[in-house]
């Protein structure tokens, strides 16, 4: 029964899932055992992904051979420049669509304290970087993950071989576990699509329509356009079907998972399946999960100038550019599980002389829509990980006299188990 569910793909058993959950919250919504699946299911996958990113990174670093070629600093670039003119985009959006939302008190209810000033963000996230890893893991500080991660992983190259397999099998076990909690997804599924319609109804989830359409439609305007003309500039060829091919595989499952950190594993699968050289991708992807992170820049830029076009302040140009520039730092900060984004929203306000009480009336406005936002913004971060490090390649054998058909490589791909 096994290999049959799993011969299914993943996307139609997802979809099947969606249809199976919006069915059951229309016409039993008393039915609440059904939404402890989708509860069980993202718990699941919230405890799991700090532990993979740790033992990823680490074996990654451990198994990377001291003078081997890797197209690192072409990514790290990409990913931080695509953030910032994610940013920029989103500040044109709203320049173009400007739009207001009434802030419901209720919003901030159960919302964190998140942190008003620059100063206080630079110093919490140093803080947080060198924070005990243990916690990290319990607490699924990513920044810490990842700080502790790279140090063991540079320790262990020099480190006899026994040492680094254990590492590297431990590594591989965590991540069959978590493609095992994927290959659930669709049970899941049926769970929090049932949660949505039940507790909301069709015409609560339409509340907000025009700021998640905007913050959608952005975020697919930078993916389908933006990104794939930054691939066409260093490799020249066409980028669409790296685009369709990231956005398919990877982009809807992180949809659903709406978690860059769990879909790790996916995107790890896609590059092999890409034949990029594993040196590279074993590193830049879960990087990515925290350092690529265009769909939070452009939700932090548009929730912070719809609270100002709410309360009349006039945005100039500098100012706007300013929060480009905030917001792709801030951005790449985020946390790697749902809803990571929302938090910073107060930073960026702070820059506008916005109070915190509005600006957590915006971040409660943020987790209403959070169904739909956050799972569009995870979908671009995650298939972009996976282009700018086929991109980062590409352009590398380019460079160097041997050029890729981006095409012939997508569809051996496709075909590929």
């Amino acid at each position: 029964m096994w290999a049959t569910y799993t011969r299914i793909s993943l996307i139609k058993r997802i979809i099947i899932g969606i249809v199976i959950g919006f069915v059951l919250g229309l016409t039993l919504p008393s039915w609440t055992w059904i939404g402890v699946i989708g509860n069980l299911f993202i718990n699941a996958l919230k405890a799991i992904a700090p532990i993979l990113v740790f033992f990823i990174i680490t074996a990654a670093l451990a198994r990377h051979k001291k003078g081997s070629q890797t197209n690192m600093r072409s990514i790290v670039i990409l990913y931080l420049g695509a953030t910032f003119v994610a940013a920029l985009v989103a500040v044109l959006v709203t320049y173009l669509f400007p739009i207001t939302v009434v802030f419901p008190k209720e919003a901030v209810a159960g919302v964190p304290k998140a942190p008003k000033a620059i100063g206080e963000v630079i110093n919490q996230l140093l803080m947080n970087a060198v924070a005990n890893p243990v916690s990290a893991l319990m607490e699924g500080n990513y920044l810490s993950i990842l700080f502790w991660a790279v140090l063991l992983g540079l320790g262990l190259r020099s480190i006899g071989e026994a040492t680094k397999k254990t590492v590297i099998d431990l590594s591989e076990a965590v991540t069959h576990v978590v493609q095992s909690i994927i290959q659930m997804a669709p049970f899941g599924i049926i769970g929090l699509v049932f949660n949505s319609v039940a507790s909301t109804g069709i015409k609560g989830m339409a509340t907000y329509g025009r700021l998640i359409l905007l913050l959608a439609g952005t975020m697919f305007f930078v993916n389908f356009v933006i990104y794939p003309l930054m691939t066409w500039l260093m490799v020249r060829q066409n980028p669409f079907p790296l685009t369709w091919f990231a956005f398919k595989e990877s982009g809807i499952p992180a949809f659903f998972t709406r978690s860059s950190a769990v879909n790790i594993p996916i995107n790890l699968d896609l590059a092999r399946r890409l034949k990029l050289d594993k040196n590279t991708y074993s590193i830049s992807i879960p990087l990515g999960g925290s350092a690529n992170s265009g769909g939070a820049a452009i939700t932090i830029s548009i929730m912070t100038l719809t609270a100002a076009n709410t309360l009349g302040l006039h945005v100039d140009f500098f100012t706007a550019f300013l929060l480009c520039l905030l917001t792709a730092i801030s951005a790449t900060g985020a946390s790697g599980i749902a809803g990571g984004s929302l938090l910073l929203i107060p930073l960026s306000c702070s820059l506008f002389g916005i109070s915190n009480d509005i600006a957590m009336q915006m971040v409660g406005i943020g987790f209403i829509i959070g169904v739909i936002q956050d799972a569009v913004e995870t979908a671009v971060n995650s298939a972009s990980d996976l282009v700018f490090t086929a991109t980062a390649e590409y352009a590398h054998l380019r460079r160097i006299g041997q050029p890729v058909d981006i095409v012939k490589q997508v569809r051996e791909a496709k075909e590929t188990d």
